[in-house]
């Protein structure tokens, strides 16, 4: 009984795989290298709001009345502390579970802009890397083709692996020769160099994914043996906007006055922007304030009496749990945000590697096949089943579950269906 696969299998898999794949990582590839980049966007989105002319500014609490008078019906959800004097103040207000961004002057009061939470440009951005704009269908979809390229890569790996020879078509390319070659080097040496960025970002992105995220909460559920709540969404459910992170909550009428005491309070404190300070949730409960950096690991979480602005509670994100650390810093990384512009250089040089991987890939394929077929790799009969690669597929279909029924639906169709149609059963020279 063998441990390992045969290369001709390897090389099916890696076809198959690459063949569902290779869409989803051009349209992933460049969605996030734009993402990446959301602070700057988003400052350059709002420069005609971050230089005003302010010499004597109006409260926080007026400022927020201003902002709820806009959207009649509405109510204060969360106040961004703004960066200076002489910015405009931005006010998160909620109606019938719509949230809406308000730019108030700080000084007149005047309404600058509104805008729907759900409707800046980096939040549509977000949905369309993470749900192809079509919510938890989308989510599902996106994770089975960060599954997928997860085996492409190290399907890919495998059979990059040098058996003899020189460094050439290994570690750089040869770029002086030409037709085949040239391409098979190309693909190959930029997919040794990316890969490891490659599935470091697949792997950051899964927390979101509606299945595997949802399933990594329950198992920690049962594990720490208790609710859990983490920093980050899992597809498009209707608990993102509970609480103080959003607005299906009614919050009790409060005297918006209290602002300017928990506005005194955090203000010094000099947190990570953007600070964002929300009313109670029920009566008699505190005020909330939270630095919601992109950079995760400067978050910090406050509670504050309502009646003296006192700090009640702080929770820095050194005291939160081990595996909510990790979480932190991998999204952190993913977002382009730990280690600053160097961080999002990489993000965007991995994301290129990979679209040229795709691109590589197509146009080897193409001078490959033959005429009128697939071409993919042939199927050269059973030679046992090889335990060692079983038990790596089984482990990622424990720990991926979504990724281990398609599994099972793809391995049900090679054996039942693909094999008996000639065309796709092989070609390669």
């Amino acid at each position: 009984m063998r441990c390992w696969p045969t290369y001709d299998t390897i090389w099916r898999w890696h076809f198959y795989a690459g063949l569902f794949c290779i869409p989803f990582v051009l349209w992933l590839s460049l969605t996030g290298s734009i993402y990446a980049f959301r602070p700057q966007i988003e400052r350059f989105i709002d420069r005609p709001y971050a230089h005003l002319n302010v010499i004597h500014p109006a409260t926080a609490a007026a400022q927020a009345e201003a902002a709820v008078r806009e959207v009649p019906g509405s109510e204060l959800l969360r106040y961004e502390l703004p960066l200076t004097p002489d910015q405009a103040a931005q006010v998160i207000v909620g109606k019938g579970g719509t949230e809406t961004r308000v730019y108030v002057h700080p000084q007149t009061l005047q309404i600058l802009k509104t805008v729907v939470e759900d409707d800046r440009l980096m939040r549509t951005i977000f949905r369309l890397h993470g749900e192809l704009l079509i919510g938890n269908t989308g989510s599902y979809i996106v994770e089975l083709a960060a599954s997928w390229t997860i085996v492409m890569i190290v399907s890919g790996l495998f059979l990059w692996w040098p058996r003899g020879g020189g460094l050439g078509g290994i570690v750089y390319p040869r770029l002086r020769s030409g037709g085949r070659r040239f391409w098979r080097d190309i693909h190959g040496v930029t997919g040794f160099w990316v890969s490891f960025f490659a599935l470091f970002l697949l792997l950051s992105g899964l927390p979101w994914a509606v299945s595997w995220g949802g399933y990594f909460k329950a198992v920690r559920t049962v594990v720490e043996g208790g609710s859990v709540k983490q920093d980050w969404s899992t597809g498009t459910p209707v608990s993102e906007h509970a609480g103080h992170g959003g607005m299906a909550m009614a919050h009790p009428v409060i005297s918006y006055a209290a602002l300017d005491r928990m506005v005194a309070t955090v203000g010094p404190l000099a947190l990570a922007p953007p600070v964002l300070i929300s009313p109670p949730a029920g009566a008699g409960q505190p005020w909330a304030a939270k630095s919601d950096a992109a950079d995760r690991p400067l978050r910090i979480d406050l509670t504050l009496d309502p009646e003296t602005g006192a700090i009640l509670s702080r929770k820095d994100f050194a005291q939160r749990r081990l595996i909510d650390r990790i979480m932190g810093y991998g999204i952190a990384v993913h977002e382009g945000q730990l280690f600053g512009i160097a961080n999002q250089l990489v993000n965007v040089a991995t994301a290129g590697g990979l679209i040229l991987l795709s691109v590589s890939s197509v146009i080897l394929w193409w001078r490959r096949r033959p005429e009128n077929t697939l071409g993919a790799p042939p199927a050269r009969g059973r030679k046992g089943l090889a335990m060692g690669f079983f038990g790596v597929l089984l482990a990622l279909g424990i720990l991926l579950p979504l990724f281990g029924i398609s599994m099972l639906v793809v391995v049900g169709m090679e054996r039942l269906v693909l094999r008996r149609i000639p065309g796709l059963g092989g070609g390669w020279e």
